[in-house]
């Protein structure tokens, strides 16, 4: 009988572990997928498309070069100052290089960007936070040099 209890708790401790693989998979899809519409949006110049993919709040944070920004409407702002013109903005291309589960809705996605452009091309490196709101993935955090 304890046999039939161990196989029992073995099978559904198995059947967990896939389905929290399988949503972790799933999630680094969607997160993606987020990612895709930026370099889109971005290398089209539309710069609140690619905003898209960020929380839309004043508790937003972006790190980069110019010090830490608050906000969602700052940080686009800063954009729209940085890249005024399709030629500053060019094309972009993310280098995902690690996606890493912090807990059950949030992750941290470590890459390189580059910007093919007019004015001259521009790589860096970042780091963004993902977190699950209101059931749709936003960035909640930005490093970005």
């Amino acid at each position: 009988m304890n046999k039939i209890y161990v196989c029992i708790i073995f099978i559904m401790l198995s059947l967990n572990s896939f389905a929290q693989k399988n949503n972790e998979a799933n999630d680094k899809k969607e997160i993606l997928s987020i990612m895709k519409k930026q370099e889109k949006a971005w290398s089209n110049h539309d710069l609140e498309g690619f905003m898209k993919g960020y929380w839309k709040s004043d508790s937003l944070k972006f790190y980069g070069s110019n010090g830490l920004t608050y906000g969602w409407k700052k940080t686009l702002a800063n954009y729209k100052k940085g890249y005024p013109t399709k030629d500053h903005s060019g094309v972009l291309k993310f280098k995902v290089n690690d996606i890493s589960k912090i807990n059950v809705d949030a992750y941290f996605v470590m890459g390189a960007y580059h910007l093919t452009r007019k004015v001259g091309d521009a790589n860096g490196v970042f780091m963004i936070i993902f977190k699950k709101i209101k059931g749709k993935w936003k960035i909640i955090a930005d490093t970005s040099c």
